[in-house]
């Protein structure tokens, strides 16, 4: 197969309001950041692809006023996906296996902060059964975490308590001091978290991932092309993305079979990754994906802050991804897991195997 790998990765820093910047004013520092890094200029990509929502921003067709940032003229090789941005580099990916491209420009963006995300994110579930009823993203969370609650721990650890979750929420959010570009950094040791409120019970609000504006991008590269532009690619040996049942009534919400699946098909259990940067917007999901990757307690997991620090819909599983290829291109690991997440209660799930050359 071919070797594809990520050679360039940026981020803006994200906020919790972004009111006097527009999506393009966003994206186009973050775009010339990786175009930059790797000594291109846009004409010069092959194939760019991109991941946005219409619904974030109100009006349809909102991601072709990116595009123009970006430069559609003369035309160029391009396509968007309406979901998060790792779904654009899964296509980007796919566009570069077969040889029609030696390079792509992969974005996203979101802007959560005009409207009230929590009912936005109703349109995603079962139009005839669960729509109708409203639930909103965090009560939806919290049905799950419950469940986990709720469940007796087995040999792979399945259950978990209050003190876990808020033990997550502790570590992802001092792992964040470290990361300039995150939204939320520190936090106070899990016990002083217990006491806070609930915000939907069994959820506090250290539980659930901050709402803000971000976007991000990375550039892909083919074998030799790859070697040229990076002194270390982040190689994708493998990613894959499978779906849960749509009806969250069929489905055990303490476990996450897609996500079991991927892994297995990117080839993650066949090696034990060093780094893994996970893309869980709540702290019971963390513990759900943990026990499905099957990931030690000496592998890192979202050194970054992740979700929980900065969490830019429809950007957020690209950033991980990102990040773990940084990791990689920094030399702070070899092998890197990167996993992103789209719809409720872990519904779909795309995971990916990046690896550096041996030192």
């Amino acid at each position: 197969m071919r070797e594809v790998a990520i050679v360039a990765f940026g981020q803006s820093d994200h906020r919790r309001d972004t009111a006097e910047t527009s999506e393009v004013e966003m994206v186009m520092p973050v775009l010339h950041q990786v175009l930059d890094a790797v000594g291109l200029r846009a004409g010069e990509i092959g194939f760019t692809c991109s991941g946005s929502s219409d619904y974030l921003a109100g009006r349809a067709f909102s991601f072709t006023m990116a595009l123009d940032g970006v430069g559609a003229w003369p035309p160029i090789s391009e396509s968007h996906v309406e979901m998060d941005g790792a779904w654009a580099l899964y296509e980007a990916w796919t566009r570069l296996l077969t040889g029609e491209a030696e390079t792509a420009l992969v974005y996203a963006y979101g802007k959560s902060s005009p409207g009230d995300l929590r009912e936005v994110l109703t349109r995603q579930l079962d139009p005839y059964y669960v729509a109708p009823l409203w639930p909103d993203s965090v009560s939806l969370a919290a049905l799950q975490a419950q469940a986990l609650l709720d469940a007796e721990v087995d040999a792979e650890g399945t259950g978990a308590d209050e003190r876990t979750l808020a033990g997550v929420a502790a570590r992802s959010r001092t792992a964040a001091e470290d990361n300039p570009h995150a939204q939320l950094t520190g936090s106070p040791p899990p016990e002083a978290l217990l006491a806070e409120p609930y915000l939907v019970r069994p959820l506090r609000r250290h539980d659930c991932p901050p709402i803000g504006d971000g976007a991000a991008a990375v550039v892909l590269a083919a074998g030799d092309t790859a070697r040229r532009l990076c002194r270390r690619p982040a190689w994708i040996r493998g990613m894959d993305h499978r779906t849960e049942a749509h009806s969250l009534g069929v489905r055990n919400l303490t476990r996450s079979p897609s996500t079991r699946l991927a892994a297995e098909r990117a080839g993650v259990f066949e090696a034990p990754p060093d780094l893994a940067e996970l893309h869980a917007p709540f702290t019971s999901q963390e513990v759900i994906l943990r026990r499905e990757l099957r990931l030690a307690e000496a592998v890192r997991v979202n050194p970054s802050g992740g979700a929980l620090a900065a969490n830019p819909m429809m950007a957020a599983g690209l950033i991980r991804l990102g990040e773990a290829a940084a990791a990689v291109h920094r030399g702070a690991c070899d092998r890197a897991l990167a996993h992103a997440t789209s719809g409720p209660c872990l519904q779909q799930n795309l995971v990916a195997v990046l690896e550096g050359d041996v030192r």
